[in-house]
């Protein structure tokens, strides 16, 4: 709990002793994090005391309401937006007061998927992918990098074509073509699979859940889609801004399944 006088009030959040703070096994580690949009009578907190650790080579799944907090408690682990209060570190570098200059490399590390596709109009998909290859310095081995990811996301034939020949789908595999093809080591996705069908869905998360086996990375995913929560280690429910469960994905679904759900299709979407 913050000291009385702090502009930021935080309630008890019963997750914050499970800390285990082993650094060089740990992705991301949170400790009593706050966060609020606007300044005095406009100041509106958003995030509660948050703590929370996540280790290396897991997926976890963030769900909750919306307007919960869901988006900007990823964007401050992305380094998009400035820590404020609290403790949060990201492969073992601390976010809080850290220079933008250092941020900006922070978030070269990371993979970003975002719920809308942020592509640029002007090039391919391929070239979209390039990019993010580009950044890192690998200039040579771009073409051949992007080639590979896209065809696993199936879109080997639909590389030359610009977003505006692209269905909403299929721009969304480019997306995460663009996150995953340097294999970061975490890896930070909002609703990634929101726009596709059940089939791609199912090909995302277990190429997702392969960097994890291989290369030990950390996928954080924000969804309400009920199709993929098999592949979580964990779910972790966020209510109005404080942390509510931390559970497996079976205790999760059982203590959230519809009771009044006439069709399956219903039930595509936890809310």
């Amino acid at each position: 709990m913050t000291k009385p006088g702090n502009r930021f009030f935080a309630p008890e959040n019963p997750l914050s002793n499970s800390l285990a703070p082993i650094k060089d096994e740990l992705a991301v580690q949170i400790q009593h994090l706050n966060f609020a949009f606007g300044k005095g009578d406009l100041c509106k907190q958003v995030l509660f005391d948050i703590s929370l650790n996540l280790p290396k080579g897991q997926i976890v799944i963030l769900t909750g309401p919306s307007g919960s907090g869901k988006t900007t408690l990823i964007s401050l682990i992305g380094a998009l937006r400035t820590v404020r209060e609290g403790s949060l570190r990201v492969m073992g570098q601390e976010l809080a007061d850290m220079r933008n200059a250092d941020r900006v490399r922070v978030r070269q590390s990371i993979g970003f998927i975002f719920q809308s596709h942020n592509l640029f109009e002007s090039l391919t998909a391929r070239q979209n992918v390039e990019m993010a290859v580009e950044l890192l310095g690998r200039f040579k081995s771009k073409r051949d990098q992007a080639e590979v990811i896209l065809t696993q996301l199936g879109l080997a034939d639909r590389m030359d074509h610009k977003p505006q020949a692209l269905s909403g789908g299929q721009k969304q595999r480019v997306a995460i073509a663009r996150a995953l093809v340097n294999h970061p080591p975490l890896i930070l996705a909002d609703e990634p699979t929101a726009a596709l069908d059940k089939q791609t869905s199912r090909e995302v998360v277990t190429l997702m859940q392969t960097l994890t086996r291989e290369q030990n990375c950390t996928v954080l995913m924000v969804t309400h889609d009920n199709r993929i929560l098999d592949v979580a280690d964990r779910i972790i429910n966020l209510v109005d801004g404080q942390l509510e469960s931390d559970t497996n994905p079976d205790a999760f679904i059982n203590s959230h399944t519809y009771k009044n759900s006439k069709h399956d299709d219903a039930k595509m979407f936890i809310m």
